[in-house]
């Protein structure tokens, strides 16, 4: 696992052990981030259900202006940490429940939803971001899940603007109009 490129590029990021957490692919992260890549930039990022870090970490690494990283395991908070000094930059790191955090995370143009895969908390999360109102408008949600789980279709002002599969893996990317 490592930056595919900008700032940190080619650096290495720590892994968890065992399977609690389940990082993203290098060539899955690398798909999503030619799908945004024009959208990142001076942005502030939300890395919800946030495990290494690493889709936060690439968006700094590429120019956002901010992230902020979500997750409830202390362990993950730790490799989080360490990941963003391993790379030199820095990020806001929330240990907490993640669905709850939205309710005070404030405004954001980027947010990355990987949650476990065999969880509800994708659906959560996106009924609480349209609940809450945290995408600024013209804001993206990029969403990670299995391949075979069907994604919600949104409701205005949200749009499902693409749907991609890579394997066993899909990306679903909402986008929210002004």
């Amino acid at each position: 696992m490592r930056v595919i490129t900008g700032a940190a590029r080619g650096r290495k990021l720590l892994e968890p052990e065992g399977m609690a957490v389940r990082p993203t692919t290098d060539m899955v992260k690398e798909a999503m981030f030619n799908i945004i890549q024009f959208d990142i930039e001076g942005r502030r990022v939300l890395d919800l259900f946030a495990g290494t870090g690493q889709l936060g970490i690439e968006a700094l690494s590429r120019g956002a202006a901010e992230a902020v990283f979500c997750d409830e395991s202390r362990q993950a908070v730790k490799l989080v940490r360490a990941n963003l000094e391993r790379c030199g930059l820095k990020g806001r790191v929330e240990q907490t429940d993640s669905i709850a955090y939205l309710s005070r995370a404030g405004k954001f143009d980027l947010v990355f939803l990987d949650p476990p895969y065999d969880t509800n908390l994708l659906e959560k999360a996106l009924e609480a971001i349209r609940n809450v109102d945290i995408l600024n408008d013209g804001g993206i949600i990029v969403c990670e899940s299995r391949s075979d789980k069907p994604m919600p279709e949104p409701e205005a002002p949200y749009r499902k603007a693409l749907s991609r599969r890579y394997g066993k893996v899909a990306l679903t990317v909402y986008k929210k109009e002004p």
